[in-house]
């Protein structure tokens, strides 16, 4: 079926209001759209030089923990978390009470995310991993009485209530079939079709499916970036669509609602792939930088530590994993005494490596801020499509 003749479904009568059942995805597809190409290829070629990128850098793990990190905070900032980056690096009893459940919830998705990539080497992208995700993202906060990793018995609805609501997704009794389908389009070889356009195709299906009482919105973003690292589309999980999604969050639920009232899918993958376009762009500027910051670091700032290069390099190393730290953490970690971590410390502030972040007198915390800057960066290319 080529894309202009999609259909997205219909909407069926329920007791007191219609849902929408949507037309399932797993056939054969055509991809005759100049403009689609045309994205699709810049696209592939703007990913391509990101694994490039993700390869040639040493220890490239440590800064994807930090790709990670912006990720669960920005996606659950979509659902309303209102937790930061800087606090998602802190632990729990550093929050101040009222934060502590949006803390929690971030913390969750940095867990389902990490969880869900190591799952990967054993279990395809299924049914079954996305549950499993679900269950992680949802137990012990605030969506932990609406059954995580189960798919949903009851109806759900984006809105106030359901007399009002935007968009009411099919009947729960759908759900097995819906999902069932889109387990095979996810993992089909059958019938080609360019990676990016799958799973623009099944972010936009998992969204209109809705198949969980919550959570939906996360696990349908974090899904992209599996399906790309399970596809080798992706070298290192270093791709997150939610900055994208949350700068252009009008157009990001317009596009997709576009999708289920006009049957437009077209322009819902146009959108998706400028997104993929942008971050990329925006990812392999993330990585020059890390690689000048580092650079300039080792060469010409460690070295004025003298003996002490060995210690401030292993620091380093930690730094551009988690950039905030304390003196009892590095005391710890590097194995030294309290009073040798703190003028370690203190030059490394000398060096203008560290940065004190709480303006206390005791329990300091410190911020590799030059590092930590290059998440928070606005991305200011981000296209209006």
């Amino acid at each position: 079926m080529d894309l202009q003749d999609f259909n997205s479904g219909k909407y069926v009568k329920q007791i007191e209001y219609k849902s929408f059942s949507p037309e399932k995805i797993y056939h054969s597809w055509i991809i005759s759209s100049p403009e689609i190409n045309k994205l699709l290829a810049e696209a592939n070629r703007l990913i391509g030089e990101l694994n490039a990128f993700s390869q040639i850098i040493p220890d490239v793990d440590f800064f994807i923990s930090m790709h990670i990190l912006k990720e669960a905070t920005t996606s659950s900032r979509i659902e309303g978390t209102k937790t930061n980056m800087e606090e998602a690096l802190i632990s729990q009893e550093d929050i101040i009470p009222e934060k502590r459940d949006d803390w929690a919830e971030v913390q969750n998705y940095i867990k389902a995310i990490n969880t869900s990539i190591k799952e990967l080497e054993k279990l395809p992208i299924s049914n079954r991993l996305l549950r499993n995700t679900h269950k992680t993202l949802l137990t012990g906060v605030r969506g932990k009485h609406k059954i995580p990793g189960e798919f949903r018995k009851s109806q759900n609805w984006i809105g106030a209530t359901l007399k009002d609501a935007i968009f009411i997704p099919p009947h729960h009794s759908e759900i097995p079939e819906l999902m069932s389908d889109l387990e095979k389009f996810i993992n089909d070889y059958e019938y080609p079709i360019p990676h990016l356009i799958k799973i623009a195709i099944a972010h936009y299906q998992f969204e209109t499916i809705h198949p969980f009482l919550d959570g939906n919105g996360r696990l349908g973003r974090l899904l992209i970036t599996l399906y790309l690292v399970s596809n080798n589309v992706l070298r290192k999980p270093s791709l997150y669509l939610s900055d994208f999604f949350e700068k252009n969050k009008t157009y990001y639920y317009d596009n997709l609602m576009t999708a289920r009232v006009h049957s437009n899918l077209i322009q819902w993958i146009k959108f998706f792939l400028v997104g993929v376009i942008e971050t990329s762009k925006e990812s392999i500027q993330v990585f020059k930088d890390i690689i000048r910051l580092k650079n300039n670091i080792e060469l010409e700032k460690l070295p004025k530590l003298g003996s002490k290069t060995e210690n401030g390099l292993l620091l380093l190393k930690h730094l551009f994993q988690v950039p905030i730290t304390d003196s009892k953490f590095i005391s710890s970690y590097l194995q030294i005494s309290p009073s040798t971590a703190n003028r370690l410390i203190n030059q490394f502030i000398e060096l203008q490596i560290l940065t004190e972040l709480t303006g206390y007198k005791r329990n300091r915390k410190y911020i590799f801020k030059e590092y930590f800057n290059i998440f928070q960066r606005e991305n200011t290319n981000a296209n209006n499509v």
